[in-house]
Formats: C-alpha cells, sequence, structure tokens
C-alpha cells in the first residue's frame, strides 16, 4: 500500500479539534470528579444538589453526539476525526452510566419489593454499579487527555488513522 500524505491541519482547524476533548474531559473531571465531590461533602441537607450531576452529563453527552453527527467531514476532515474519538469515548461512558443506573433500579427494586437490607442493597450498588463506573472515569480521562494531546499537536490516533482514513501505520 502506498504511503497516503494526510495534510497538516491550520490553526482554526486544530482549535476546532480541541473543543470535543475539552467537553469530554470538562464533563469527567468537573462534573463527575469535582462538582460531585463537593457536593457531597456538605452533607445529606444538600443532596438534592446530587440532581445537578446527571443533568449536567446528559447535557454535555448529548451536544457530543448531536454535534459529532452534523459536522460535516467535507469541510475538515480533521476536525470530522476528533468529534467521532470523542462520540466513541462518550458511547462508552454512556453504557458505565446506564450500568450504574440499572444496577442502582434493581437494588431499589429488590429493597422496596423483595425486603433486602439496605445494606446489602448498597453493596450492590458500590460494587456493581459504582465502582465500575468510577474506574470506566479514571481510564477515560487517561484516553481522553491523550486524544486531546493528538488533537494539540495535529495528528490522529493510529487506531482512528485506521478506521477513519483506512490508513496502515
Amino acid at each position: 500500500m502506498d504511503k497516503v500524505e494526510i495534510p497538516d491541519p491550520d490553526e482554526a482547524e486544530i482549535k476546532a479539534a480541541k473543543i470535543p476533548h475539552d467537553i469530554f474531559l470538562s464533563n469527567l473531571i468537573m462534573n463527575h470528579i469535582l462538582l460531585f465531590t463537593g457536593i457531597s461533602t456538605f452533607g445529606p441537607q444538600y443532596l438534592y444538589f446530587m440532581a445537578l450531576v446527571p443533568i449536567f452529563s446528559v447535557m454535555a453527552l448529548a451536544y457530543t453526539f448531536y454535534r459529532a453527527s452534523t459536522v460535516k467531514r467535507e469541510d475538515s476532515e480533521y476536525v470530522y476525526i476528533h468529534w467521532q474519538i470523542a462520540r466513541r469515548w462518550s458511547l462508552l461512558f454512556t453504557y458505565a452510566l446506564l450500568l450504574l443506573s440499572s444496577v442502582s433500579l434493581l437494588g431499589w427494586l429488590a429493597n422496596q419489593h423483595l425486603g433486602l437490607m439496605k445494606e446489602a442493597v448498597y453493596g450492590l450498588i458500590g460494587g456493581f454499579g459504582i465502582l465500575p463506573t468510577l474506574v470506566t472515569v479514571l481510564v477515560l480521562i487517561v484516553i481522553e487527555s491523550d486524544s486531546l494531546h493528538h488533537a494539540r499537536v495535529g495528528t490522529l490516533p493510529k487506531w482512528a488513522l485506521r478506521r477513519f482514513l483506512g490508513i496502515e501505520t
């Protein structure tokens, strides 16, 4: 296979390619770590503010999915691919949040209808819901930080070159 030359992105493309990664990292770090921790330190009287975390998260994920589907490949292939990278990791994070929600709902139902002890429900939700979500958040922070670095220096990850451009490196 001949070596395919990819044109270097200009400054405007680099700036536009950083946006999806900034949104996703802001959702992970500022929303799911800092805001969650900040609200939980105030105690049970402010627990209703905890609803802000999923609201902000759904808004950020919905915007990422919307923009990834509307960005045009013809305008800038570089920007398009970076939106698709952010979409891919946002989808994985959405699955982790759905797992957490499902386990929490099942735990609540088991407590209400099957008489499962409150402590057992906390253990189930913590072990099968919160722990995988926390690990996913930490792994995605590392992965998305690498993607942001690629966007800053004007490159694409090797897997994205294979997937979106068909280039083997």
